[in-house]
Order: structure tokens, then sequence, then C-alpha cells
């Protein structure tokens, strides 16, 4: 299917249908794809800060086990869909470094730069509520700031919308 075609002819595009221009998502669009990319972002992250945490690795340690986690999971989610819908694993992959680089990256520097700017978060154990609520809002801020970079991203054939081709 012509990735442009189905692009402007999905429902979730509406706003493209309406305006006829090409280049314009819908921020349901977005907001889906950003919430896929937050999913894998937030198990890989919390996983790795459990891992860290619990361990009692220093910051530092932790927060880079907690963003590899997070691209690993971030990357899997697209790369099983795609590989599903008949992709073999080298363009599955080139896939989902296309489709979600930009997004994860964008999540983690927002999320991880709100956990180390909340006084003491870095600090708290895993049964502090400063811990979980630092985590937990990042990630509701992450998701405010990345879903318009989804938005611009799809509406110029970039990021998720490169998968949009294989659903």
């Amino acid at each position: 299917m012509d990735h442009s075609a189905h692009h402007t002819s999905t429902a979730h595009d509406h706003t493209a249908q309406h305006h006829g221009g090409q280049g314009r998502t819908s921020w349901t669009t977005a907001a889906k794809a950003t919430l896929h990319c937050l999913t894998g972002c937030a198990i890989g992250e919390i996983l790795g800060m459990v891992i860290g945490t619990a361990l009692g690795w220093g910051n530092a340690p932790t927060m880079v086990l907690a963003i590899t986690l997070a691209f690993v999971f971030g990357y899997s989610f697209t790369l099983f869909a795609v590989r599903r819908a008949g992709l073999d694993l080298k363009a599955a992959i080139k896939v989902a470094l296309a489709a979600d680089t930009v997004s994860i990256a964008v999540m983690e520097l927002v999320d991880n730069g709100i956990i180390a700017l909340t006084p003491g978060a870095m600090d708290a154990h895993l049964s502090d509520g400063l811990f979980w609520s630092a985590l937990l809002g990042g990630f509701a801020i992450a998701f405010l700031i990345t879903t318009p970079v989804n938005k611009w991203m799809i509406g110029r054939g970039k990021g998720h919308a490169v998968v949009h081709a294989y659903h």
C-alpha cells in the first residue's frame, strides 16, 4: 500500500481530510503514537530504575540502565509489530529505528530531566512516594511534550508515520 495514500485516508487523520492537505495529522494520531512509544519506554525505564535502586547502584549507572532499557523496550514494541506484518529482521530494525528514535529520545530527555531536577528523587527508595511520583509525573510531562513532536514528524512522513505503511 502506498504510504501517502494510507496516511491521508485513515480515520485517525481527519485533520488532513478536512484541510485537504498533505503533511497534516490529527492530535489523536499523534497521541496514539506517543502512547505506544511511552508504553515501551515506561516498562524499560521503570524496570531499570527498580533494578538500579534495588541493587543500591548510584544515580548515573541506574539512569544509564533505565534509559537503555527504555530504548530496548520502546524499539521492541515496533519491531515485533512490523515483524508480524511480514518484514524481515533487517527491514524491521530499520523501521523501528526510523519510527521511534526521536520519540524515545525526547521522552527520555524530558522524563529523566524531571527526575534529576526533582529534589531528592534520585536518592529516594522504592518504598518512597517521591520515587514513584517523580517517575510517573515525568512520564506524564514527557507525554505532553513528545506528542507535538510526534505530530510534527508524522505530518512530514517521519517517525511513527513510517510504521503506518505496515498496519
